[in-house]
């Protein structure tokens, strides 16, 4: 079997962008929930969410397309 390096190049990209919204989602929420009564809490919290679950799908597909590349369709 012979690995698609293209294929791959793409994976690790996808997976690399997950790294940093590991580490800026939680910081965001933690931001979040020390200001509760502030009028932007649920902005902030809400854009902190969406952040942490942008990283696990970026990592969910850039291991999708790793694995395609490794082992074929």
């Amino acid at each position: 079997m012979h690995t698609n390096k293209e294929i791959l190049n793409q994976g690790i990209k996808k997976a690399m962008w997950s790294l940093p919204c590991f580490f800026i989602g939680p910081v965001v929420i933690h931001f979040a929930y020390l200001n509760p009564l502030q009028p932007t809490y649920y902005l902030i919290l809400g854009i902190g969410i969406t952040i942490a679950i942008s990283a696990m799908v970026f990592l969910f597909l850039g291991l999708k397309t790793i694995m395609k590349a490794l082992f074929g369709n």
